[in-house]
């Protein structure tokens, strides 16, 4: 019987080599879907769709998928009950964070692994180029003319654009509309034609608004002004606290399911690193308003937490349900 068991033992330890050889080899062999939880011509999507091209030079193929609803909800629980195998990722932001902060949505951290972020966006507050307001400081007195009245566009709801939208009305001391939408390219469509009067978008998904001077930046939600605009104020330096309960962080960053076999997730991390930390993307990132560092794997895993431990606190101080 020992005789038996030990060739019993070799048998199966010499079958189980291969397959723990193979597994994760060749990985990719087929393309990937990346969902996108944004409409089409969003910050995000235009990441996603810079990020494909470079991925592309490394052999993977990815194919972006626009998913949008409830503010990246409806897309990512799509990711998040997919086999774990590596060929279905999506793009997590802080604006699903601030949703599970507040129970509208049953998706948790932990039905994910994290590979890889994206950027981080600075928000700000824009209003159209020939509106009545110039500035902060006007568009914050014509709030206060017409209290309850004045209508501010978020891409979603309950995230951190409209945290911050909640924090300009605030500001003015009265009260205001938020106007949500389904991603920032139809937010930006609507302030160039005036049918809303502000909105909290990224300098990524503006740029070419403002550039084409449809619309205008008039204050940055954080501690310093954007290189990209250096005359735009920020709320911090007119006297305005934006930051009452602590400081927020806008961000992108690739997700899989949770179940992600260790080889095809240092493959996804190494792919997406080399990627983000390319000079074109880097450069692309410098060209659109929004930041790029070098967080990947665990470190992601933990930053994603400390994120939602500060949304934790501050959904329940700003949002009312």
């Amino acid at each position: 019987m020992t005789s038996l068991t030990r060739l019993l033992g070799s048998v199966l330890f010499a079958c189980a080599l291969p397959l723990a050889a193979a597994h994760g080899a060749g990985f990719p062999d087929h393309p990937i879907r990346f969902i996108v939880p944004w409409n089409a011509g969003g910050s995000n999507d235009i990441a996603a769709r810079e990020l494909q091209q470079l991925l592309s030079a490394d052999g993977i193929t990815l194919i972006v998928e626009n998913q949008p609803g409830a503010t990246g909800a409806i897309g990512l629980a799509k990711v998040a009950a997919s086999p774990a195998d590596g060929y279905i990722l999506g793009m997590g932001t802080s604006s699903t964070l601030a949703q599970i902060a507040q129970n509208l949505t049953p998706l948790r951290n932990e039905q994910f692994i994290h590979i890889a972020r994206v950027s981080t966006d600075p928000l700000i507050l824009l209003v159209p180029a020939n509106g009545p307001a110039k500035t902060l400081d006007e568009f914050l007195a014509l709030m206060k003319k017409n209290p309850g009245k004045t209508s501010i566009g978020t891409p979603g709801t309950n995230n951190l654009n409209h945290i911050f939208a909640e924090m300009t009305a605030r500001s003015a001391g009265v009260a205001y509309v938020n106007v949500p939408y389904t991603g920032g390219s139809r937010v930006i469509t609507d302030l160039a034609g005036k049918q809303i009067d502000a909105a909290v978008l990224k300098p990524s998904e503006s740029k070419a608004q403002i550039d084409a001077k449809f619309v205008r930046p008039i204050g940055v939600f954080a501690n310093e002004r954007l290189a990209l605009y250096p005359d735009v104020p920020t709320f911090k330096e007119k006297g305005y606290d934006v930051f009452p309960y602590g400081p927020l962080v806008q961000m992108a960053y690739v997700v899989a399911p949770a179940g992600l076999p260790a080889p095809e997730r240092k493959r996804l991390i190494d792919a997406f690193h080399k990627a983000i930390q390319s000079q074109k993307f880097k450069d692309f990132a410098a060209q659109n308003g929004f930041l790029v560092d070098d967080l990947t794997g665990d470190a992601l895993d933990k930053e994603v937490r400390d994120v939602q431990t500060t949304l934790n606190s501050v959904a329940t101080k700003v949002f009312k349900h």
